[in-house]
């Protein structure tokens, strides 16, 4: 689906949304985010730098949902683009009793950014998922309907890993048509267990598959807790990953330097964010 059919669809929902009594909780939310890293499924988006973030979701009585939500990234990561990763997103959710269900499908959208080969190809991503959660459990399941991120022949046919030194290694290598990437998948468990009204132990632990890709297959995990001051949630969380760190990298390069990070080497990031 287009961005902008989307887009034009959650300004339009929000548009014809119902006015509310002064006492009811309005359907139509925000949220901002300080962060020192964004990981998105584990992996660094920033380059291990700080990241902020906001967004807005509309709720519709019926369990309808729609929301759109931005983060700068790196541009070692997400080339030639404008260091933004724009989400939007749309679903149905309905509970009964301690138990939820959601389904829905979210497209990723980084402007401007492209791979430095010949077809120019763009990071853009649409997934579908479905969770179902029982009190302080959730269990989800995301399925790329695109290539993972711009995984193709394009980007990775031939490619070799990275010794994260600035130079290649012959020894691990891609086939040369290694194939499409569609069809990938995220499992993860989140578990968010209240200690008291104001401290929540936060876990997770996910695995991301890509067809055709293996060597890009990882395991990722979470540790940390969330406190509620006054509204505002502090979060400190241990985060990390099993990824192959020759494939799971980014480099900052000029004509004469070239420094590579490995971005899902384990790390503790900390977070100020609030919802209103």
């Amino acid at each position: 689906m287009r961005l902008t059919l989307i887009v034009a669809t959650l300004l339009s929902a929000l548009s014809i949304a119902p006015a509310f009594a002064a006492d009811e909780p309005s359907p139509v939310t925000g949220n901002f985010t300080i962060a020192s890293d964004y990981r998105f499924r584990g992996i660094s988006q920033t380059y291990g730098g700080p990241a902020v973030q906001g967004g807005i979701d509309y709720a519709a009585p019926v369990g309808l949902y729609l929301g759109t939500w931005m983060s700068n990234v790196s541009g070692n990561q997400y080339l030639n683009g404008s260091g933004l990763e724009w989400d939007v997103y749309g679903g149905w959710k309905h509970s009964f009793g301690d138990v939820n269900f959601d389904i829905g499908a979210l497209g990723y959208y980084y402007p401007n950014a492209s791979a430095n080969n010949a077809k120019r190809t763009k990071y853009d991503n649409i997934d579908v998922y479905t969770s179902v959660g029982y009190k302080w459990a959730t269990l989800k399941v995301s399925y790329g309907v695109t290539d993972f991120f711009g995984t193709n022949n394009d980007t990775y046919g031939g490619a070799c890993a990275n010794s994260i030194d600035g130079y290649g290694s012959a020894t691990d290598c891609m086939d040369a048509a290694p194939g499409n990437s569609r069809g990938a998948l995220y499992g993860d468990l989140t578990v968010n267990i209240p200690v008291t009204e104001k401290l929540t132990i936060n876990t997770h632990v996910g695995r991301q598959s890509v067809p055709h890709y293996s060597r890009l297959e990882y395991t990722d995990y979470k540790l940390g807790a969330t406190y509620d001051l006054n509204g505002w949630a502090i979060g400190a969380a241990v985060i990390g990953t099993d990824a192959k760190k020759g494939w799971y990298y980014a480099c900052q390069s000029s004509s004469t330097t070239s420094k590579c990070r490995k971005t899902g080497e384990p790390t503790l990031v900390v977070s100020v964010g609030k919802t209103f």
